[in-house]
């Protein structure tokens, strides 16, 4: 029940080669900049300079090797968003852009679905190297799938500071507005981190159409998955939007109730060769795209119809002696659900094709009573319907 791999466009690709600067760069030294960098973004975040892109090395790397499985992220996540038609006006707010990975993201996703007419990205970052790069990028592509009717504006302004949203305001408002890996940076040292994030969102909440979409895309890794949450449970607290997607529920978040507990997704990735080659340098397998994300909207609208029989798998179905485990997450709370091998039938075969992010019905779910309690693991009997609501 997966979706088809997600790939990078030839134009995209050939958009990065013809921007990409490598003067005297090796790809031995590409490839020890791809690894130093990640060793900054996944475990010396606080060592990681806002200016990285200045230099050529680490603007190669983030270009040839991050930009297309970044880019490939937020394309993901267009296509989970709902439906606009490709013939009307579509106007977006890519906030610390960086080189532009979110303005390129939707030019070549909407490319790809027929005209781009009327598509105008603003891109907001404190880097002018990086605004510079994010301007190379959008003309260089434009140019080469021979595009007019598209716009690009670009405003440098530190978003950790008072007053910088008076720059966008005349634009608004937005149909889309996009923070990509880039809000677990924003007020890092500040007394009261999760406050000063929610009140940019609330703030960007404003610019936002009445039937617009604020996509938040952070790494998949723990501390900032978990800042995402507590994000996530106080704009809803304040009653500032409510969640599209990935959550099923308006709830306070059940994966911070345990210290390591975090939600991410998982998405198979169909890497070009480019990254490939790489990986095998440098170590890495990167077939898959991890994130944690957050689509929000203010018309109430939601992925799916919520129900208490609808479920969020988060986490992989795991396979033990006899039976096989997954963790679910709905307005009920975070469930862990088994089935036993023995007890598999045409009712209950969907269970064998979860995964990470498929959203399930089930019919039933049993709790077997043990010294006078009944089990948090709940179990799927063999006369149980399990469906499929939505795969990934």
């Amino acid at each position: 029940m997966r979706s088809h791999n997600v790939t990078v466009s030839s134009l995209v690709l050939t958009t990065i080669e013809q921007v990409t600067k490598r003067e005297g760069l090796s790809q031995k030294d590409l490839s020890s900049a791809v690894l130093e960098l990640s060793r900054l973004f996944t475990k010396e975040r606080s060592a990681l300079s806002g200016s990285y892109l200045e230099s050529p090395a680490f603007s190669a790397a983030y270009l040839n090797y991050f930009l297309p499985v970044n880019l490939s992220k937020i394309q993901v996540l267009l296509d989970e968003m709902p439906a606009q038609q490709a013939n009307e006006t579509f106007s977006v707010l890519d906030i610390g852009s960086g080189p532009g990975t979110g303005a390129l993201a939707v030019l070549d996703w909407w490319h790809g679905r027929g005209s781009v007419s009327g598509l105008s990205v603003v891109a907001v970052d404190h880097s002018m190297a990086a605004l510079h790069q994010a301007e190379s990028l959008w003309s260089k592509y434009c140019r080469t799938a021979d595009l007019t009717g598209t716009s690009l504006q670009t405003c440098k302004a530190d978003v950790a500071r008072t007053g910088w949203i008076k720059e966008v305001e005349p634009r608004a408002p937005f149909n889309l507005i996009i923070l990509a890996n880039c809000l677990n940076e924003i007020h890092a040292n500040a007394t009261d981190p999760i406050a000063m994030r929610s009140r940019l969102v609330t703030e960007l909440l404003a610019l936002l159409a009445p039937q617009g979409t604020i996509m938040i895309v952070e790494p998949a890794l723990r501390e900032t998955s978990r800042a995402l949450h507590q994000v996530r449970d106080r704009l809803l607290q304040e009653k500032h939007c409510t969640v599209y997607s990935p959550c099923l529920h308006e709830q306070n978040c059940p994966a911070l109730a345990k210290p390591d507990d975090w939600c991410h997704e998982e998405r198979f990735w169909a890497p070009p060769a480019s990254i490939q080659e790489i990986d095998g340098e440098v170590g890495f397998i990167k077939d898959a795209l991890k994130f944690s994300y957050l689509l929000l909207r203010k018309d109430g609208k939601t992925i799916v119809d919520r129900r208490p029989d609808v479920y969020r798998v988060v986490s992989e179905l795991r396979e033990l002696k006899g039976e096989k485990r997954a963790w679910l997450c709905n307005e009920t709370g975070r469930p862990e659900i088994g089935r036993q091998d023995r007890l598999v039938s045409p009712q209950n075969a969907a269970f064998d094709e979860w995964h990470r992010g498929a959203i399930v019905k089930i019919e039933r779910i049993a709790h077997k009573e043990k010294a006078g309690k009944l089990s948090a693991l709940g179990r799927i009997d063999q006369d149980c319907v399990v469906e499929f609501v939505q795969s990934i």
